[in-house]
Formats: C-alpha cells, structure tokens, sequence
C-alpha cells in the first residue's frame, strides 16, 4: 500500500549500463559517501543524464525498495576491479518492479540534479523536477547552490525527511569543530534561516559561524555516482 507522505529518493543514472541493472536485474547503487545519513525511502526513481539520448534530462521509472546493503564497489562490478572508486562502499538497493513514469517528469529548467527527496504524492503528479520541491525545498535550495558557489560543502535536508529528521528541511556544513546545521525552524544549536532574511545575510551568518568553528573539515566524497 502506498501513502501520499511515502518518500522517493530521486537517484541519477549515466551509464547505459546501470539502467540495465535497473531495468533487468532490479538494482542500483549510490555510494555510501553521498548518503551519510542512510537511506530512508519507500522508493526510488531515475534521472537519466545526457547519455540517454532523446530520454536525457527527465525521470521516466521509479520503483519500490525491497532490501538495502553496503558492499564494496569491487564486489558490485567486479569486471571494473580498476575503477577509482573500487574501494568505496556503496548502497546496493533491491528493487521490486519497475514502473513507467507517465507522463515523465523532465527537466524543463535545466536544473542541475543531484539527489532529490520528496514525497509520494508530488511525485506522483509531477511533470517537471520543479514540481517535486516543497516552497521549503525552494528556500533551501537557493541557500544551497549560494553556499555550494562560496566553497563550502553544504549537505542537504528536503522536507520529505522530515519523518527521520525532526529539523528538516535544512543544511549542514562539515566543520573542524563539529557540523553546523542551518534551518527554517528554531532548533536548538542550529541557525535560523528566517524566511524574510536575504540570501547573503544567511551565507554570511553560516560564513561566519565556520569561522569560529575551525574552517571546514576535510571530508572525502567519490566525485560522482559511477
């Protein structure tokens, strides 16, 4: 049974190949580094990139989870043992049956897609990525990309997590000192990101509290999902 809160993990495929494990061996992968929190989902769907030809820049399956484990990329493709990122652990996600997205949901702003979180019933009458974002989601997505464009790392909440995550949606910087944590509501040890206030004003508050934090920590992210 599916509930309109049901969350979806939005993934990106780049590789022809990948949607084939999708597709006929009901799996895919993310690398455990881009998922630090775990992965807390009802589903998952499919971006497909610029390799696809006429279906690049939209989603066109999706499908429910049905198991989730870590292995050793080298142990999910052991024939590209060499590949950079052999030694990286990765979520293996089992997958029950595929289903079309109709109509599919594409990329009408050329927004630059990474992992999206959202919830059952935007996804499901969703017919471009922008329709998959809350107003919170908005807010924050600015706030993103202006701290993304200042070199500082940022980490996103969506509101669809919110179930797991009390202070979602939100942001989280990796600090020497700790992580520092940006939200739209009052929550203690995090900044308040007033709907009112600009987007520099924000930048500038995260800015300064990383400052008196250490600096950012050195954290080790695989430079994409292949």
């Amino acid at each position: 049974m599916t509930f309109p809160e049901d969350r979806v993990l939005v993934g990106v495929i780049n590789r022809k190949r990948d949607l084939e494990y999708v597709l006929k061996d009901h799996w895919y992968r993310i690398p455990q580094a881009k998922m630090t929190r775990g992965i807390q989902t009802e589903y998952v769907a499919f971006f497909l990139s610029r390799a696809f030809g006429e279906q690049n820049g939209g989603i066109y399956y999706y499908a429910r989870i049905t198991g989730l484990e870590l292995r050793y990329r080298r142990w999910l493709l052991p024939d590209e043992a060499n590949h950079p990122n052999a030694d990286e652990q990765y979520y293996r996600i089992a997958l029950s049956e595929i289903h079309e997205k109709q109509p599919p949901i594409r990329n009408t702003g050329k927004r630059s897609i990474a992992f999206i979180y959202t919830t059952w019933d935007r996804f499901i009458h969703a017919q471009a990525i922008s329709d998959l974002y809350s107003k919170a989601d908005y807010f924050v997505d600015r706030i993103y990309h202006a701290l993304r464009n200042a070199g500082m790392r940022p980490q996103r909440f969506w509101e669809a997590e919110a179930k797991n995550i009390p202070f979602a949606p939100g942001i989280c910087i990796p600090s020497v000192d700790g992580p520092i944590y940006a939200t739209l509501s009052k929550y203690e040890n995090a900044i308040y990101m007033e709907w009112d206030a600009t987007e520099t004003a924000i930048v500038e508050a995260i800015r300064e509290e990383l400052r008196k934090r250490g600096g950012l920590a050195d954290v080790n992210v695989p430079m994409d999902n292949t």
